[in-house]
């Protein structure tokens, strides 16, 4: 199954939210269609064209946005008014905003699946089904797997060597001394820029099965490495443990899940769905991380197709 074909918006818009920030906003495919909501991971990451891909443009209204201080949202990279709960809001004003009465699925991929999972919690009527790709459930071992040396840089040693070498001398954590550093330079010119290349091109290696060469990050490595280091110094502002509160969600999820994904170890899938109490697990064999690696995005389009046999989505 192959991914639908590109496709082009048919409207876009900035969106104001308060507190100084606009949101970029986008709508593909059926302006009649089935009302559906894509969540992009990061935080920072910005949305890609290839998010437009994954639900067919002829039966779907599909609504996706850049989340405060990503993408082409603004201001760029901003950090001020920028919570877990300011990105839940702008959902709702974004579904306000467009007159829908509720997604019939919100999609979301590794800090899009945090993302999803916390709106669905707040606003459990507004949201018939999810989709989570990738899932990663913001817990302190979680980001200790990313940023300390005894989780994924045993896999990728050489990069990790490259991350922690990039920074200034100093004290404290490689998630802390990024973040201080980062906040330091103030912006995206010379020393900001270098150091955010250095922290995006290292989650950018662990994304593929197959470590990347010559990537090129600059067009999201300012955002990302921003506001990366804003949530995760915070532990993503969630208001407490999201795993134990989603045992109250009532609503069908499909999980898709690489099998050998070095971002978001499968065991936080794993747990997910246990503790779902009406949800589906799918493994993709041999896959890692991002929506591009093979059979992730397949895998997601098989999983809307099955929320629609089950009835949920007309």
């Amino acid at each position: 199954m192959a991914l639908y074909p590109p496709l082009e918006p048919f409207h876009q818009e900035y969106l104001p939210v308060g507190d100084g920030h606009e949101l970029y906003l986008e709508q593909c495919g059926n302006p009649d269609g089935v009302p559906v909501m894509v969540l992009h991971g990061g935080p920072g990451g910005g949305s890609s064209p290839l998010l437009r891909r994954l639900f067919d443009p002829r039966l779907y209204r599909i609504v996706i946005h850049d989340q405060r201080g990503a993408g082409k949202s603004r201001p760029h990279a901003g950090t001020n008014h920028n919570t877990l709960a300011h990105l839940v809001d702008d959902i709702e004003r974004i579904r306000q905003h467009l007159g829908v009465s509720r997604w019939r699925v919100v999609m979301g991929g590794s800090w899009g699946s945090t993302l999803a999972l916390s709106y669905a919690l707040e606003h459990g009527e507004r949201v018939a089904s999810l989709v989570l790709r990738g899932v990663f459930l913001c817990r302190r071992q979680d980001m200790d797997w990313l940023y300390t040396e005894h989780g994924a840089a045993r896999y990728r040693p050489e990069q990790w060597q490259r991350l922690v070498e990039a920074l200034p001398a100093g004290e404290g954590t490689v998630l802390a001394r990024y973040h201080a550093a980062l906040a330091a330079c103030g912006d995206q010119n010379g020393e900001g820029m270098r150091l955010a290349r250095e922290w995006t091109r290292w989650e950018t290696h662990l994304s593929a099965l197959i470590p990347l060469t010559g990537v090129d990050v600059d067009d999201h490595a300012w955002p990302m490495a921003r506001l990366e280091t804003h949530y995760f110094m915070h532990e993503g502002f969630l208001p407490e443990p999201l795993l134990p509160r989603c045992a109250q969600l009532r609503c069908p999820v499909e999980i898709v899940h690489g099998s050998y994904d070095l971002v978001c170890p499968p065991e936080q899938a794993w747990l997910l769905h246990q503790t779902l109490p009406d949800s589906r697990l799918r493994w993709v064999s041999g896959a890692g991380h991002a929506t591009s690696e093979a059979g992730i995005g397949e895998a997601l389009i098989a999983a809307v197709h099955r929320l629609e046999r089950r009835g949920g989505l007309a």
